[in-house]
């Protein structure tokens, strides 16, 4: 299915009528967002458990997500919207001078298919908030959730304020060919690369939510038992897919041991001994991402780096979280997002190697430190580039309404989430207003304005 391009006329001639400004416009789409996550919560959960295996547990935290978000919207709306002055020099008086926030028009949202609820409606709050009107493309690889968000958005907002379009890779390519006024992407960084390519053709602006290798470093101080329970928790969160999960760990060697026997402990404790017949573990979204994690799962076992567990189920899609040895970087393992609950673990020295080597390598969208103290928290944050920073714990930042989101470099480019959200999809207008009844004529040529006056003038 494609976007005609009259909708998207549609789309964009609402915005420019002038009604998506009004504060009582944007609180009325909130509102109707939130009636339909009140109304239809069942069934949401039900479409993420058959895409997904999440169980319930797991999978109201993407409808928890985009309520929070809601919330605190609602909250703050008034004070987002308000223009907001600026100082006028005095050369320049008798003037007003303001910066209005603005709509940016239609903006086509891009969802993934890892949290394909939330990740796909919860910048679509942010847009709504800012006044704008929005197309989403949800994940083709989620097909249960696609066509829920396409029967809900239709049933609650009219084809002028919001359209689903449904469709895979292809479709998304031709919706680029569209002058949108603002992308908003979720997903690999491949694929980021060619969203970002087709917006250039029309000079379209985006926001790149991606991914990345993101480490967690674990050094002496860290209370090794609840440390292990947070990391096998946020690995094994949604079978692993999770874009801010700890891709691999890095672990001062004198606590090596230590932290893997409390890793195994985790994993009986969460799972079981036979995790893969656990109701609260989820499953892969699909065979080919299945077929690339069980691949390197055959790998390490060839090559004798199995620590712990290493099972998989082909027919469910199901693989169980798994301990792997690491001796280096190059091993196959630590080249590419894992996307899965494949957890490496490479000894180093101290937090200062592993500070060391994060020059080398791309910015990660999230970067964990468990242990050390403030000394070390410091460094962290002073000599190493991530899209967020998380202490003694995982994935949680991503929680905080409050707390703007996205990445840096290779992990992404924009944030959102809360007033982050808000700015994200609004053009912060410059206005200058000035009255006709003071017109020096110093200002006009010919110049016969003396240049020492023109500097006091002017400061």
């Amino acid at each position: 299915m494609s976007l005609k391009n009259s909708l998207l006329n549609q789309l964009q001639d609402l915005v420019l009528s002038g009604k998506t400004r009004s504060e009582k416009w944007r609180r009325e789409q909130l509102h109707a967002l939130s009636n339909l996550l009140e109304n239809h919560q069942e069934e949401i959960l039900n479409a993420l458990h058959q895409d997904l295996g999440k169980p319930p547990t797991e999978a109201f935290f993407e409808i928890i997500a985009v309520k929070q978000e809601i919330k605190l919207v609602q909250k703050n709306l008034s004070s987002w919207m308000m223009a907001k002055k600026i100082n006028v020099p005095v050369s320049l008086r008798p003037a007003q001078a303001f910066v209005q926030p603005d709509p940016l028009g239609c903006i086509l949202i891009i969802g993934p298919w890892n949290y394909p609820f939330s990740l796909t409606l919860q910048p679509l709050v942010g847009a709504l908030a800012a006044g704008n009107t929005a197309v989403l493309k949800p994940s083709e690889h989620a097909p249960n959730v696609s066509n829920l968000i396409k029967k809900l958005i239709e049933k609650y907002f009219p084809e002028e304020i919001a359209q689903v379009v449904e469709g895979d890779g292809n479709t998304a390519a031709d919706l680029m060919t569209q002058k949108f006024d603002h992308v908003f992407f979720t997903g690999g960084e491949n694929v980021g690369k060619k969203v970002m390519e087709a917006a250039s053709k029309n000079l379209t602006p985006v926001t790149l939510e991606l991914g990345g290798k993101s480490p967690a470093i674990v050094v002496d101080g860290a209370n090794l038992e609840v440390t292990a329970k947070r990391i096998i928790w946020g690995k094994s969160l949604n079978a692993g897919q999770t874009c801010i999960a700890p891709d691999h760990l890095l672990v001062e060697h004198r606590i090596l041991d230590s932290l893997i026997s409390n890793l195994k402990n985790s994993i009986n404790a969460f799972y079981g001994n036979t995790p893969l017949d656990s109701q609260h573990l989820g499953k892969i979204i699909n065979q080919n991402q299945f077929n690339r994690l069980n691949n390197l799962l055959k790998e390490a076992k060839n090559n004798g780096q199995i620590i712990y567990g290493g099972d998989s189920n082909e027919k469910e899609r199901r693989i169980s979280p798994t301990l792997i040895k690491v001796e280096n970087r190059n091993d196959p393992l630590m080249k590419e997002e894992l996307f899965g609950p494949l957890l490496p673990i490479l000894p180093i020295k101290n937090l200062d190697e592993a500070i060391s080597e994060f020059k080398f390598l791309p910015k990660p969208l999230a970067l964990y430190l468990f242990g050390g103290g403030n000394n070390e928290q410091g460094e962290i944050l002073a000599m190493t580039s991530s899209g967020g920073v998380c202490f003694n714990d995982v994935v949680l930042q991503a929680g905080i309404p409050e707390l703007p989101f996205g990445g840096v470099g290779s992990s992404g480019m924009g944030k959102y989430h809360g007033k982050a959200g808000f700015d994200n999809f609004t053009h912060y207008k410059s206005v200058l207003k000035r009255p006709f009844w003071l017109d020096l004529n110093f200002r006009y040529p010919p110049y016969n304005l003396d240049l020492s006056l023109l500097k006091k003038l002017i400061g």
